[in-house]
């Protein structure tokens, strides 16, 4: 009997039937949602269950779901605290953070921040800015002295200090990721939100690594415009986003990507006035995979049983678990107060690959990322695969 260990704030998240509510597997400990997470199962049954209508009905399937894009909008709404009619439903985070930076109203001289080690899906698309003249300006890295290898040091965090030393009268957005993929450092959105609020700036959120598993409401928040994947902490299936834009943010977006599902017109496709629509679905402007949304859908509803603060302290319940359990001889974790997320990064003393091929023989499920192996436990994992994890770590 393990003595002292961190107790779950929330009974009820224990009483979880994961047989029937989220994926099972007796013989393999899945601690990998900041990548591909598996699919839950009753998103898998609601997808399945929409292809075999298909197969049978053709578009008389409809008859039967009617628009499944209304229902996925008000179950993402309630997911980020905000209305409908800013919800879009996308295909990835790049489809979202392309069509923002292609359609703003940018000019020459204006300038955009960011952080030196985001994610490409959150890079490029601001890199290519400078074609009309608009400088990338890039946060500069900091780690904590034990993560400097040499003359380079790992990818940690940015300084909202410097931040907001580097905002002039030219800049025009600060584009950020909720969590860093990967240190798993978790940006202050609030105090973010609240510089841009004071200085006119628009803030763009790359959410990939945080929906889901944190707490993230952008209305309260000051976002401009958020962007996430459903495949990674939502558990839903691959090619699935979310994309959330501010009333007055879409206000100033151009569509760059045009088809019939955006007009007011609908279905009246001789009718070739132009009539965008105004709400998110402006954003929806051609055929959307609909088996993957109500598939998305399902998984969003699945979460919010709970809340997510609830899952949040669940999951660094979890964290704290491990960390009480794994050897520091043999991994250094980069550990953060106020600032951490769903992802427990760590620098083994062995090769990473050494280290994650034998975790998986031993069916660990872990990643790797930015020479960090990422822990990333989802709120429905048990004390128990915690504590078999830390044992397979430490025997490694």
């Amino acid at each position: 009997m393990i003595e002292n260990l961190p107790k779950p704030p929330f009974p009820d998240l224990m009483l979880l039937s994961k047989p029937t509510f989220f994926p099972d597997d007796k013989d393999k400990i899945f601690l990998a949602h900041c990548s591909v997470s598996r699919l839950l199962p009753d998103a898998s049954e609601a997808i399945c269950r929409f292809n075999s209508d298909q197969a049978e009905f053709g578009f008389e399937m409809f008859y039967k779901y009617g628009n499944v894009l209304t229902p996925f909008r008000n179950t993402a709404a309630e997911l980020l605290k905000t209305g409908s009619q800013n919800l879009s439903f996308l295909t990835n985070t790049s489809e979202g953070m392309n069509m923002i930076a292609n359609g703003y109203p940018f000019q020459n001289g204006d300038s955009i921040i960011s952080y030196i080690h985001e994610y490409p899906s959150n890079h490029y698309p601001w890199v290519l800015q400078k074609q009309k003249g608009v400088k990338l300006e890039l946060l500069e890295n900091h780690t904590p002295p034990e993560f400097s290898l040499g003359a380079e040091t790992m990818p940690g965090f940015f300084l909202v200090d410097e931040l907001e030393k580097r905002i002039s009268k030219n800049t025009r957005m600060i584009c950020l990721s909720h969590v860093q993929f990967t240190s798993g450092f978790a940006a202050d959105l609030k105090q973010i939100g609240e510089l841009c609020r004071q200085k006119g700036i628009d803030f763009i959120v790359d959410a990939a690594q945080s929906l889901g598993s944190m707490p993230l409401y952008p209305e309260e928040y000051g976002i401009s415009a958020v962007a996430a994947s459903g495949w990674k902490w939502l558990m839903g299936p691959i090619g699935t986003g979310i994309l959330y834009t501010s009333p007055e943010f879409r206000e100033k977006i151009q569509n760059t990507m045009v088809g019939a599902d955006l007009m007011e017109q609908g279905q009246d496709y001789l009718n070739h006035n132009w009539a965008p629509l105004a709400d998110g679905r402006r954003f929806e402007y051609s055929t959307r995979p609909l088996s993957h949304a109500v598939g998305l859908d399902r998984a969003m509803q699945s979460i919010l049983k709970f809340t997510l603060e609830e899952v949040f302290q669940e999951i660094l319940r979890l964290q704290d678990l491990l960390l009480s359990q794994i050897s520091r001889e043999l991994y250094l974790p980069m550990q953060f107060n106020e600032n951490r997320s769903g992802i427990l990064s760590f620098i083994p003393v062995k090769e990473i690959s050494y280290v994650l091929e034998n975790a998986k023989k031993k069916n660990l499920i872990l990643t790797e990322r930015g020479g960090f192996i990422r822990f990333a436990p989802h709120f429905y994992n048990t004390d128990d695969e915690i504590l078999q994890a830390a044992d397979i770590l430490n025997s490694i």
